[in-house]
Formats: C-alpha cells, sequence, structure tokens
C-alpha cells in the first residue's frame, strides 16, 4: 500500500519528476485583482491573536499563542484554520503560527507543481497565477477542501482530494482490499464511498457450500473501523457512504439495519445509558459512521408511481429472486428515514444521463455526502468560492470578478491533479486519465437574503440557477482552454460524443433560466458562458471531465466566514450557543442589516426591526416591515416565537434549479419538521427524482435521541447542572450598516485658504443636518494632491455613512502636521497645521455641540444579568474580540456532539459541523 502512496505525479498522461517538460506552451493568466510587484499579504492590515477551544467540559481542547491573523478574519476563523490547518508538533519551532505562512505553503507549492507540469506560458503568468491565488485565499474569496491545507507543502506527493469512490468485488480479498483503501483515505483526511451491490446475497449460495455472508454483515466490518480511526492526525473523522440498488435481493435488510440499531440505543439509553451520540448506547450499535443511500432507476420510480411489483435479481446469475409491491419498498424507506434520518435516495437513471464518460463505464456511487458522482475508483479535489465575497457595494452580482476567480481556481485545481497522491493504482490511474473536479460555491443563502430575494422564490432560484450556471459553464470554457494548450483528458477520445451531449444539455438549460430576479448582465453571461464552453469544447475537447459540485464547506466555510454553508439557507435568524462555565451566546443574523438596506429601509426603521428580532426571537411582527417582505427572512427552521419558515419543497426546488448546473451533484439536507408524516418524506422522495435530482437525503428534527438544542433560549439549558444563577445573555457586536443620503439632499460649501493654497469643501447632509458626506477640492494643486484629497473624502464620506461618529475622526485627524500649513484668514480658525487639520476643526465647529460629554466606551456586547422575575436589571459593559460570526449557528435539535469538543454539531448538506471548533463528519 505504501508503495501506491507513493506514486509518482502525472502530468500530460506521463509520469513527471524534477525534469518534466511539457510539449505545450503553456497558459497565458491574466492579472484581475492584484497589481504587479505587489505581495497581496502586505496589502491586509494583519495581528497576532492566540487562538483557543474549549470543550463543553471546560477544558482546552487546543491552544495556540501569537498567531498571524489578517484582522479581517472573525476569530471562529482563526481557531479553526490555526487548530485544523497549521502544521508541525504544537510547542515546537516547525510549529506554523501565521496564516500568511500557510497561504503561502499551499500557493508556493501548486506554483511550483504549475512551472514543473508547464502550466505556464512565460514567468509572468507565473508570478501573475501566485498572486492572483493568493489575494483569493487571503480574502477569504476562496478555499481548497481540507486535505489540501493539511497535506500540501507538507508531504512530497500528498494526498489532495476530499471526496473517493471505491469499487469492490464479489470475493473476501477484494473486501478487504477495500477496508484497509478506506483506512488510508480515513487517514490522511478524505471520504470515500462505496456501491456494495456487487455483493452476493445472503441468500445466495457460495461455491464451496453454504450462504453468503451479504453486504449488511460486511457493513458492520467496514463501520466498526470507521469508527476507531479518526482522520488521522487530521482531527476529521472517517466520512463514508455505502450505497446499494433497489433490486440487491438484501435492499430491505439494508434499509432497515439502521432502524434496527436504532432502538437499540433507544433501549440502553432508556435503560440510563449516556445518550450522547460517542456515549454508551450509541457507540454500543452499528451502522453510526456512514450514510446510507438506496440507489433506484427509473423502473423502480416508476412502478412506484403505477403501484407495480418490483422484483430483486441475484447478483451472480441476474436470476429473479423476490416479488414485491414497489410501493411497500418505497413504504419502508421513507419510514427508516422519517425514524433515523437514513436512507436517503440515489436516482441512478438521472446521474447516468448526465455521465459525461458513458463510453468509459457507468457511474454506480458516489462520495460520503452525495456531491461527487462519478467512475469507480476515482478522486475529486474541491473547491467553493465564498458568494458574498462577490457581492457589489450596490448589491448586484460582480460578474466579471467571479469569472476570474473561477478560472483561477480551476486552473489551481487542475494542477492538483497530477501531483497528488493517491491510494490505490486504479484510483490514480483513472484520476490522471479523467481529471474530474469539483468547484463549487458557499453563502448562497446569505447573498439572497443580502439581495433582498427570498431563498423560497423563483427570483431566489432563477439568480442561483444564473450564478451556478456561469460558475460551471466558465469553469467548462476554461477547461477547453486548458485542453488547446494541455491537452484533453486522456479518456476523452472514446467518450467526446456524450461529453459534447451532456455540455448541450446544460447549455438547452442555461437558456431557459428566466430572467425575473436575475441581474441583466449576469443573465446574459451565463448564456456566454456554456456557448464559449460549447464551442471551445468542440474544437479543443475538455482537459476535465467534470468541473462542478456543491459540498457542504463545513469546515473550509468557516475559515472563508461564511454565514450559510453550500447551498443552504441559513438555519434560523436567531441561535443560541451554551457557553462552558454558563450562560448562552446569542447570534443575531448579521445578513439582516443588508437585506433590509437593499429593500429600501431607512436606518432608523431598519434598527427597529433587528431591535425588535433582538428582543422577541422572530421578524416577524417586526415594526415598519412590509408583509410582502417577510418572504426575504424566512430560513429553514421555524422560529421559536414565530411562524414562518422555508417548507422543505422550497428546499428541492432551490436544488432543482441549481442541479442542471453541475458536473456532480448537491450536498444538502431537506430539513423537515419534527411533525413531517412518513408520507411527506415518500412525497419529497418522489418529488426530487420528477424534478430531476441526482440524490436527497432528509432530516426530519427530533428523529434521534441525543441532546436537544433549540433557536429559542427558553428551551436551552444551561451547560452547568448545577447552576442556580439566571443565563447571562451574550450579544455579539453587531456589523456596521451602510446608511446612505437621500438623492436629494442639504449641503453646505466652505471656502478656504492654508498658507495662500485656496480649496473648497462641501458637506452632503442628512434629513437630520447630520453630516454624511464630503468633497474637497484643491483649486491651485496638481493632480496628485487633488487626487489624494479627493481619495480622503470619498474614505471620510464611507465612514460617516457606517455609523463612525465624526467627534472620532474629529479626533483623530484634527491637529495631524503637514505641508501646506500656515494662515487661515478664518478667525475661528486663525492657524492650521495641515488641510486635513483645518478640514476637522472646521467640521468640528459647525457639526459638533460646542462642549462634547466625556467619550464613552463603545462595547461590544451587553450582559444582562437579572433574571425576568426581578424588578431591576443591571447592565455591565464588557469588551470582547470584534467578531460577530465567532461561534456560529447553534441549533440543529438533537445532532451529535463533536468528536473533538464535545459541542453539539449542526447540520451540513448531508453531513455535520461544529461552530465550536470547525470540525466536520464529512469530507470536504
Amino acid at each position: 500500500m505504501e508503495k501506491e502512496l507513493s506514486a509518482k505525479p502525472v502530468v500530460n498522461g506521463k509520469k513527471a519528476g524534477k525534469k518534466a517538460k511539457s510539449p505545450a506552451p503553456g497558459l497565458t493568466v491574466k492579472r484581475f485583482f492584484t497589481t504587479p510587484g505587489v505581495d497581496p499579504a502586505d496589502e491586509l492590515a494583519w495581528e497576532y491573536r492566540s487562538a483557543s477551544i474549549t470543550g463543553e467540559d471546560g477544558r482546552a481542547v487546543f491552544e495556540q499563542k501569537n498567531i498571524e491573523v489578517p484582522k479581517t478574519w472573525s476569530m471562529l476563523a482563526t481557531n479553526v484554520v490555526a487548530s485544523k490547518y497549521f502544521r508541525g508538533t504544537p510547542g515546537t519551532p516547525e510549529r506554523e503560527t501565521s496564516v500568511r505562512k500557510l497561504v503561502a505553503r499551499v500557493v508556493d507549492t501548486l506554483t511550483r507543481w504549475g512551472v514543473e507540469g508547464g502550466y505556464f506560458a512565460t514567468d509572468t503568468d507565473r508570478d501573475t497565477f501566485h498572486a492572483e491565488l493568493t489575494h483569493l485565499l487571503l480574502r477569504q474569496k476562496a478555499s481548497f477542501n481540507s486535505p489540501v491545507w493539511f497535506n500540501v507543502g507538507v508531504e512530497a506527493h500528498p494526498q489532495c482530494s476530499a471526496c473517493f469512490i471505491n469499487s469492490v468485488e464479489d470475493s473476501m480479498e477484494s473486501i478487504l482490499t477495500l477496508a484497509k483503501t478506506e483506512a488510508m483515505l480515513f487517514k490522511y483526511g478524505s471520504g470515500t464511498g462505496s456501491n456494495l451491490s456487487s455483493l452476493r446475497a445472503s441468500k445466495e449460495l457460495l461455491a464451496g457450500g453454504g450462504t453468503a455472508s451479504g453486504p449488511v454483515s460486511f457493513m458492520k466490518g467496514f463501520d466498526a473501523f470507521a469508527g476507531v480511526i479518526k482522520s488521522g492526525g487530521k482531527t476529521r473523522r472517517a466520512a463514508k457512504m455505502v450505497i446499494l440498488n433497489a433490486e440487491h435481493p438484501d435492499i430491505l435488510d439494508f434499509i432497515r439495519c439502521k432502524v434496527q440499531e436504532e432502538k437499540k440505543a433507544w433501549a440502553l439509553i432508556e435503560s440510563g445509558y449516556d445518550a450522547s451520540f460517542n456515549g454508551e448506547a450509541y457507540s454500543s450499535v452499528f451502522f453510526q459512521n456512514s450514510n446510507n443511500s438506496v440507489r433506484a432507476t427509473d423502473d423502480f420510480m416508476k412502478a412506484v408511481v403505477a403501484d407495480g411489483t418490483w422484483t430483486t435479481r441475484a447478483v451472480r446469475d441476474g436470476r429473479p429472486m423476490d416479488t414485491i409491491k414497489a410501493r411497500e419498498l418505497f413504504r419502508e424507506i421513507a419510514e427508516a428515514a422519517h425514524l433515523c434520518g437514513d436512507p436517503g435516495m440515489q436516482f441512478d437513471s438521472t446521474v447516468n444521463a448526465w455521465h459525461t464518460c458513458s463510453g468509459t463505464a457507468r457511474i454506480n456511487a458516489s462520495n460520503p455526502c452525495s456531491e461527487y458522482m462519478f467512475l469507480d475508483d476515482s478522486a475529486c479535489n474541491l473547491a467553493s468560492l465564498n458568494l458574498m465575497h462577490f457581492r457589489t457595494i450596490d448589491g448586484d452580482f460582480d460578474v466579471t470578478a467571479f469569472r476570474h476567480a473561477v478560472d483561477v481556481l480551476l486552473l489551481a485545481m487542475e494542477i492538483i491533479v497530477g501531483f497528488s497522491r493517491y491510494p490505490t493504482e486504479k484510483i490514480a490511474q483513472n484520476s490522471h486519465d479523467y481529471r474530474p473536479l469539483g468547484l463549487g460555491y458557499a453563502n448562497l443563502g446569505a447573498l439572497l437574503m443580502a439581495s433582498g430575494r427570498p431563498y423560497d422564490s423563483a427570483e431566489g432560484r432563477n439568480c442561483a440557477a444564473a450564478i451556478t450556471s456561469l460558475m460551471c459553464g466558465q469553469a467548462y470554457s476554461m477547461s477547453a482552454r486548458l485542453a488547446e494548450r494541455m491537452g484533453p483528458f486522456a479518456g476523452y477520445a472514446k467518450n467526446a460524443e456524450p461529453m459534447l451531449g451532456v455540455i448541450r444539455k446544460h447549455r438547452k438549460a442555461a437558456y431557459n433560466i428566466q430572467a425575473e430576479g436575475v441581474g441583466a448582465e449576469l443573465f446574459e453571461a451565463q448564456k456566454a458562458a456554456w456557448d464559449d464552453a460549447l464551442a471551445q469544447g468542440a474544437e479543443h475537447g475538455y482537459r476535465n471531465s467534470q468541473v462542478t459540485v456543491l459540498a457542504p464547506t463545513g469546515t473550509i466555510g468557516f475559515m472563508m466566514d461564511c454565514d450559510t454553508t453550500g447551498i443552504e439557507p441559513d438555519i434560523a435568524l436567531i441561535k443560541y450557543k451554551k457557553l462552558v462555565g454558563g450562560g448562552m451566546l446569542k447570534i443575531v443574523n448579521q445578513t439582516v442589516p443588508l437585506a433590509l438596506e437593499k429593500l429600501g429601509y431607512p436606518q432608523t426603521q431598519a434598527q427597529d426591526i433587528v431591535s425588535h428580532l433582538d428582543k422577541h426571537e422572530t421578524i416577524e411582527g417586526a415594526p415598519h416591515l412590509k408583509p410582502e417582505h417577510l418572504p426575504v427572512f424566512d430560513c429553514a427552521f421555524k422560529p421559536a416565537r414565530g411562524e414562518r419558515s422555508i417548507h422543505w419543497m422550497g428546499h428541492i426546488q432551490m436544488m432543482e434549479a441549481c442541479q442542471p448546473f453541475l458536473s456532480g451533484a448537491i450536498s444538502k439536507t431537506v430539513n423537515m419538521p419534527a411533525n413531517a408524516t412518513v408520507e411527506d418524506i415518500e412525497k419529497a422522495y418522489l418529488e426530487a427524482w420528477k424534478r430531476g435530482l441526482k440524490a436527497i437525503a432528509v432530516y426530519r428534527d427530533g428523529c434521534k435521541r441525543t441532546q436537544p438544542l433549540n433557536t429559542s433560549k427558553s428551551t436551552v439549558k444551561d451547560t452547568k447542572a448545577a447552576a442556580v444563577e439566571p443565563e447571562p445573555l451574550i450579544k455579539p457586536e453587531p456589523k456596521a450598516m451602510r446608511r446612505r443620503l437621500p438623492d436629494e439632499r442639504r449641503s453646505i460649501t466652505h471656502k478656504f485658504s492654508i498658507g495662500g493654497h485656496e480649496g473648497y469643501l462641501t458637506v452632503g447632509m442628512y434629513e437630520d443636518g447630520t453630516p454624511g458626506e464630503l468633497f474637497v477640492v484643491m483649486a491651485k494643486e496638481g493632480s496628485v494632491v487633488s487626487g489624494l484629497m479627493d481619495s480622503f473624502a470619498t474614505s471620510v464620506s464611507l465612514a460617516l455613512q457606517y455609523g463612525v461618529p465624526l467627534q472620532v475622526l474629529a479626533d483623530k485627524f484634527c491637529h495631524t502636521r503637514f505641508e501646506p500649513s500656515g494662515f487661515t484668514g478664518n478667525p475661528a480658525i486663525p492657524i492650521a497645521k495641515s488641510i486635513t487639520d483645518y478640514i476637522f476643526r472646521w467640521l468640528s465647529l459647525k457639526f459638533l455641540p460646542s462642549e462634547q460629554p466625556a467619550e464613552a466606551e463603545v462595547t461590544a456586547v451587553e450582559v444582562k444579568a437579572a433574571p425576568e422575575p426581578q424588578p431591576a436589571q443591571q447592565t455591565v459593559a464588557i469588551r470582547l474580540p470584534a467578531s460577530p460570526k465567532r461561534d456560529t449557528w447553534l441549533n440543529q435539535a438533537d445532532a451529535p456532539p463533536c468528536h473533538t469538543c464535545g459541542a453539539i454539531m449542526v447540520r451540513s448538506g448531508a453531513c455535520y459541523k461544529c461552530s465550536n471548533c470547525g470540525a466536520t463528519s464529512g469530507c470536504s
């Protein structure tokens, strides 16, 4: 195995060593985000912090001091990156201590690989790629999957892919080899999936006599290995998917296997055993370490609709085994999912209808979260773009920046393929021959809300579809340009016809997107991307067989400070996190102010609405809020004191909108309320098939018996079991919200002279007479001074509009000294030490009261220490790190506790993530 793991990198179908040269001239890389000669890291403000993660028991799970981090990164992002991605033994000189160096480790390595692989036409293109990728990563605009951060630049030939699909044959040797392969994948921080339908059923005979064990029996062994192997020193739990075809004779045993074990766990809990996910009850039962899915063809689903019969068939010879009503089998699937969340469903005919390489073999399986679906014995490295960083200041979508980011990231992912290590020769060969990639995005829910579009609406779905379409079309276009320079993937020749056919299907779907809710530029750009992808591919082929998926973006979502993960909406506008030692952290959705601004609410009204949300735990009934705007703020779960939430069909419809523009599928959980019925789950699965989804998983709130958490303060118990004091309520510092001036505003213009240099000040004012913008014109100065003063005035204007008090600005800039300075002719300000000194002293005289009260300390949070029954409240101001995103999302009922720190996890796609330390149960 170790020999297989150390396979040499392959470029252009040939093994590449240090002297490898590409026969192609390489690519030209354009600059967009960066400036030649300027290090993108130097454009950021940096600071030193201490990272610390505390477990539920109050003990430190992780701690590292003096970490260099961009000031704009939250403490949660700092904690996650330091604990998960910094390499080296803690406390030793080899331990990484800087995000700057972490990103450099990865980008330097990828750039070196790109040079060795012949990907760059010139040294300038190499330097441009290095700078543009560094910018994307440091600015939290994009991130690679976790194995890249774990391993690249640390090992000579690192395992870089997060997602693997492994085949298994009907022999003991193959079954045990699969167990070994899975163990090695878990060790290096990746996840894997397999379809076990090739294994003989428990009703079939063995050659030597007796009956076979059947796939469900072997699943127990695979599950046990997964349970004891943490992703190896990579601080990730093993992640796996198990699939069985609906025609397999053991399909009923497969459907029921988790249900039976769940009931055993309930019995142990009722007998007094620990009910936590890692406690004695659940650790004593099987099948808790995998996601299970039934693979169903169109024939099976049509039989369900028609109330027909369904016949299972022997694995070895295909002879008929059992015949049952299709609806009865379908009902069993829904009942099991209702009780324990598994199995999900994968729609085999749909998956293979969109298969770009059907000339090679069919698609049988997926990765653990169901977003990567491709050939057996293949791998996919993932990366995601943070959509909120492509939202313009006016709330539109920056198409040009997004397209360029797709190009840079896809090039980086393509470089990774040939220089990665793979666990088996089969996976290595298929990775080199087909080069599948998994580009995706995160923060869709936040983007839609901030843009004033309801998640569950035609305009929201259209916008999401257009963005997904642009991403995939641009990625295939870039892949075709790569093929022009580097050659198409080795398996393209025998798959050219089916692949171009799939590209045409994508393009047709792009032209069917409706314009409602989609900006004009985005609407046209996504169609043009597919036109180019088809034209370029028809001429040059494609470098990559697949290019896009939508992954759950768990840990990397924290790294990018995303408010929502993958394709998901926000869980709730108000979340509570229990704190070690007692108390709760109250998280108020930080996208709400942006949405209110986009919807046109004045700042005073927006503040009233947010205050209502904070006080009542729901935005319903908020003053000033128009009824037609309520859907914008709907989330996955109903608030404790409200009635609105996104219906489960809204989740399916969003997946339906985006699925036609993905090479793979979508990792998403269709959230259902606790009172959802078995019939609801049947309908959800049926609708998913009818609407062209490739896979679906449901989660009914409360379907497991671990410690529940809620979106309501009243239902969250303190972490100190013996606490008798009331729980303090901690609110994070709110984000700044821009208060725009009306289109018609009053203004005042003032002429001044400083040492003979004349100028003009113009101040625009709000309705209440406070200043909101500043213009400075220097009458006798050259372009440099005029340009600098214009830029300075713009900065001051933005500061005023985002709520920086004029007094704070005046204290900072009054009495600054530089030329020109001197006499002014203004008796109120006879001598000015500089232009900025004069400006802010004049603004102080005009707009600030003559006597300022003592400056009040700006506090980050308030702690209300009095319980409701008492007649008075005591308010105490304390300081916390200014990070509104730290420790977010605590609301998923009965999710498992984190295997690293013990905090309750939340759903992330089809997997779970921990909002305390960033750990995930998935593979991305």
